[in-house]
């Protein structure tokens, strides 16, 4: 599992970093809008949609981003009506332990958590170092919660949906990505503000957490471990991106191009 794993991202991270670099800005928006659709076809499978339901995600989700594509000065909106589902609607569904199911509500929920990071990817590709020093953000806390829990994790954060995720390493998060913004203002954008960084990435490190558990939740409403099979060793991509969903819209809000 872990040599398969370490494959899956020596293939698909060179290829990310390439494509954020060299693809001119409709390529791109056109390579993440294929990534969403994928991602809703596993969000479709969760919620054990019909084929109707199905269609109508895709189809939304389709005329939603090609209506952004034309129409950038909703940018702003979008994600702040992003920021409003994660720090409202998703804390409540997780405290109500409340599983997806398939009906029309469902269908506007894959809308609403996909939409916005396509369109935060594809502005974010304005300053495509800007772009992966973001998202090292979700990944390092990702990666420090999963370590520093494992090695000393105690006290569950939330045992009936994540039993792995402990309070320890939320802890944990926290510290790696204080030093990485101390690291990002020295080293690479000593014109952001100390301040603001550290309060940014601590928001991103717990909006990426709420992203986590609430896949945690659907997959379990599913009965399922992944929510999908197409990257081996990772799952599926909603997997990958699931605290991306949450982080990377509010990235955009936080950063936005100059």
């Amino acid at each position: 599992m872990f040599k398969q794993r370490v494959l899956t991202v020596a293939v698909l991270l060179p290829a990310f970093v390439a494509c954020a670099f060299l693809l001119p800005t409709a390529w791109w928006a056109l390579v993440m809008f294929l990534a969403v659709v994928l991602a809703a076809r596993e969000w479709s499978g969760l919620g054990k949609f019909q084929v109707l339901h199905s269609v109508a995600l895709y189809f939304l989700l389709s005329l939603a981003c090609l209506a952004l594509w034309f129409n950038r000065e909703l940018t702003v909106m979008v994600f702040a009506l992003s920021v409003v589902l994660w720090i409202v609607a998703v804390p409540l569904l997780l405290w109500r332990r409340m599983p997806m199911r398939a009906d029309a509500v469902a269908v506007l929920g894959g809308i609403l958590v996909l939409v916005p990071l396509w369109l935060a990817m594809v502005q974010l590709q304005e300053n495509p170092a800007l772009m992966l020093a973001l998202l090292a953000i979700v990944w390092i806390s990702d990666s420090a919660a999963y370590g520093v829990g494992r090695a000393i994790g105690r006290h569950k954060l939330a045992a009936s949906i994540s039993p792995g995720k402990t309070w320890e390493g939320v802890g944990g998060a926290f510290f790696a990505v204080s030093a990485y913004a101390i690291i990002f203002h020295v080293f690479w954008y000593p014109s952001f503000d100390l301040n603001y960084l550290l309060g940014a990435f601590f928001a991103m490190a717990v909006f990426g957490i709420l992203g986590d558990l609430f896949e945690s939740l659907l997959k379990r409403g599913a009965n399922v471990k992944d929510s999908g099979t197409l990257l081996p060793g990772h799952g599926g991509v909603l997997d990958r991106i699931d605290a991306l969903t949450a982080a990377i819209p509010l990235a955009a809000l936080l950063f936005p191009p100059t």
